[in-house]
């Protein structure tokens, strides 16, 4: 019955959260083990004690900020001094404007609403297929979660003991410029430059000048080096970090650009405790679920049968692969993680797999999910920008999948494209 209210709130349309916490309830109050209600209220209480949670809504406030104070803006104006000569200009500054945005919010969400209000409309104009320019804009915006700094990553060094938050950034970085070279190949490789040079030509636009562009994105670039570098060199914690980020972004849009007035703050403010509100109370949830879960020794179980009937790391990572791949269709990536996570990563160790390349793979494939319907939040966001339907979108966003599923998959069986630059740097 539990599974059947948990499957029947989803079906509705009720948040993730409060599914998860019905179905609990009812087991709790009709089951014949001595359970308690007041262990609800207890664990969703421990799911959130913990500082280092701090950083999810200091990072989410930091996003607020910069897309009020023009920073996107000025984000595409630098890369398109860097990309936007190539072939498939444009769709190739909308994936390298994404890489940049990654180092300053860490959302996959924040990044498709951002930069997918400019970009949706300014290629369409350039003669691209308003469909492919919003699935374009969402599948990049899968980077924005794996290169540093990244909400998922803080949360998964929660969720497992022992994994450094540290390694775990240095560990996205090649991935995260992996998927964006992929992505490059694939536009240039795909897009009809005949018909894009004649929307162009007929716009006959002045650009904005290299030397203004490459000045006015110095700024924004700093952030993510001072952020980043400060977690590295051991100055600040991920959550002190996240301040920083906070205030720099205040500053900078309210003092240097004079985009942010104090009249708009509690609006800003208000935005920002929505949105980790709504992840907030997932990750609260999700603990509950998680206690009941030990409690009746679950992962115990599951690990043992794993064990028993997975003889290789190969097979088990194959496994893992389609799991989460089939999970990121109906779950959020961040309560997909909190619920198997736990039980997935003591197998990977006891098979050999190194937990940091473990937890980027889970990660860069819970990302994925972003982007796949049914409940792909980056493809709701991009749908509501462009209005082209969720059926086209849908058709258009399949090759970027699949591009995406290639890169998730040399990530898996080459390790070291994940764990070779936090070797280097010693973690």
């Amino acid at each position: 019955m539990i599974y059947v209210i948990l499957i029947a709130g989803l079906l509705i349309g009720a948040p993730i959260a409060f599914a998860i916490l019905a179905s609990l309830s009812y087991f709790m109050a009709t089951g014949d083990a001595p359970y308690n209600l007041r262990i609800v209220a207890t664990e969703l209480f421990n799911g959130l004690n913990s500082y280092p949670l701090l950083a999810i809504p200091l990072f989410v406030l930091a996003g607020e900020l910069m897309n009020e104070s023009g920073i996107t803006g000025r984000i595409i104006a630098f890369a398109n001094v860097l990309v936007g000569r190539m072939r498939a200009g444009l769709a190739m500054v909308n994936i390298w404007a994404s890489v940049i945005f990654a180092g300053l919010s860490g959302s996959a969400v924040a990044d498709t609403s951002a930069i997918g209000r400019v970009f949706i409309p300014e290629m369409e104009k350039h003669g691209y297929d308003r469909a492919y320019s919003a699935a374009l804009t969402a599948a990049s915006s899968v980077i924005g979660p794996i290169i540093p700094p990244s909400i998922p990553v803080i949360i998964y060094a929660l969720i497992v003991t022992g994994v450094s938050v540290p390694a775990l950034f240095m560990a996205g970085i090649i991935p995260g410029l992996l998927l964006a070279v992929f992505l490059s190949v694939y536009v240039m490789m795909t897009v009809d430059m005949d018909k894009i040079n004649a929307a162009s030509a007929a716009l006959n636009e002045e650009p904005v000048p290299a030397r203004q562009a490459l000045l006015g994105g110095i700024l924004p670039l700093l952030m993510p080096v001072f952020v980043v570098g400060s977690i590295l060199l051991g100055v600040v914690t991920p959550t002190e970090a996240a301040s920083f980020a906070v205030a720099y972004a205040l500053v900078i849009g309210a003092f240097v650009y004079r985009k942010i007035s104090f009249a708009s703050l509690p609006r800003l403010f208000t935005d920002a405790m929505r949105d980790s509100a709504v992840i907030m109370i997932i990750i609260a949830a999700v603990s509950a679920a998680n206690w009941l879960l030990t409690y009746n020794r679950v992962p115990n179980m599951l690990t043992d049968w794993v064990l028993g009937n997975v003889d290789s790391k190969t097979t088990f990572l194959i496994a893992v692969i389609i799991l989460f791949l089939f999970v990121g269709l109906f779950l959020e990536g961040i309560a997909a993680m909190l619920v198997l996570v736990p039980i997935l990563h003591p197998i990977a160790v006891s098979l050999g797999v190194d937990p940091v390349h473990f937890g980027i793979l889970v990660i860069f494939n819970l990302m994925i999910g972003l982007i796949t319907p049914p409940l792909g939040l980056c493809l709701f966001v991009a749908e509501g920008i462009a209005g082209v339907g969720m059926a086209r979108l849908t058709k258009a966003i399949l090759p970027f999948f699949l591009v995406e599923v290639a890169v998730l998959l040399v990530l898996t069986f080459v390790p070291q494209t994940v764990i070779w630059l936090p070797t280097v740097l010693g973690y």
